[in-house]
């Protein structure tokens, strides 16, 4: 997975720490559909920087794919087919019971995953070099 992200400052150890704006799926143009109030969130998050980029320079970081479908996998589909299966052998209340156990399967999950060290992002090339018509 891929994102145009800016650098906002070099850290010691070589890393750059990098600003990602996340906008709403609209993309932010709330005057086309008379205005949803969506707020814009800012990211900041520790990149490799194998090219040596420097602060202020729009550039493109990646992570691997792996763990984002793994989590997808597991939020949407643990309930859904434990709802399934619990109702496919107990009826209603085992539905219920069955997507109970998927919740609880997702914050296991979350809860091991947050334990080990997060996604790796590295910094692939420029997007765009500091002074370079910047996006501000």
């Amino acid at each position: 997975m891929e994102q145009k992200v800016r650098i906002r400052e070099i850290l010691p150890d070589g890393t750059a720490l990098v600003v990602h704006v996340r906008e709403s799926a609209c993309s932010g143009d709330c005057h086309k559909c008379a205005g949803c109030g969506a707020a814009r969130e800012t990211i900041t998050f520790p990149a490799a920087n194998p090219i040596g980029a420097a602060a202020g320079d729009v550039v493109t970081v990646s992570s691997a794919s792996g763990p984002v479908l793994r989590a997808a996998a597991v939020t949407y589909l643990l309930p859904l087919v434990l709802f399934f299966l619990g109702y496919a052998l107990w009826g209603g209340w085992g539905g219920g019971a069955g997507f109970g156990l998927g919740v609880a399967g997702i914050v296991v999950y979350d809860r091991r995953v947050a334990k080990k060290e997060g996604t790796v992002y590295t910094i692939t090339g420029y997007a765009q070099k500091k002074g370079d018509n910047d996006l501000g």
